[in-house]
């Protein structure tokens, strides 16, 4: 059994199935037992809202993008929710545009005793084409949605070549 069977969220990708029983079950015990494990850990910080072991790698470590392009410019959404204009940084550099952010959160009662921190960040690379201006690149943020938006050159639109696609 290779190290990325224990990861939880890559244990589906690119793995041989395991013989399953009558039951619907694997065969393998250690899998079972991973898997059981991986369910009561779930079960037990679902209720102090911490994502699952299944979806950790979701979330503000690693927003939802959204990519476009038009003949004029190439855009890019992400959604970062709980997080302010403040918190974001966004560079274009040598054709790769770079999205960082992290989110500090505290939360204290002081009449319970109760005190809560949490703190996460990211960085997205996104490799742009050649031909962008990177100079004229403009980035608003509203309700949580980065918008970026980077224009083309006029070069770039000369520089595509349109390939015809053939039936046999």
């Amino acid at each position: 059994m290779a190290i990325r069977d224990l990861i939880p969220w890559s244990r589906q990708e690119n793995r041989v199935p395991a013989q399953v029983s009558a039951a619907g079950e694997a065969s393998d015990p250690l899998l079972s037992l991973h898997r059981e494990v991986n369910r009561l850990f779930d079960d037990v910080f679902r209720g102090f809202g911490v994502p699952s072991l299944a979806s950790a790698e979701r979330g503000i470590l690693s927003p939802s993008l959204e990519l476009a392009e038009t003949d004029k410019e190439i855009r890019v959404t992400a959604e970062l929710p709980g997080l302010d204009e403040k918190d974001v940084e966004v560079i274009v550099e040598e054709g790769v545009l770079t999205l960082r952010g992290e989110k500090k959160s505290e939360v204290e009662d002081k009449d319970r005793g109760y005190s809560e921190r949490s703190y996460g960040r990211f960085e997205r690379r996104i490799g742009l084409p050649r031909g962008i201006e990177q100079d004229k690149a403009n980035a608003t943020f509203k309700n949580g949605v980065l918008t970026v938006t980077v224009p083309k050159s006029a070069s770039a639109a000369e520089n595509v070549r349109r390939i015809p696609v053939n039936s046999k």
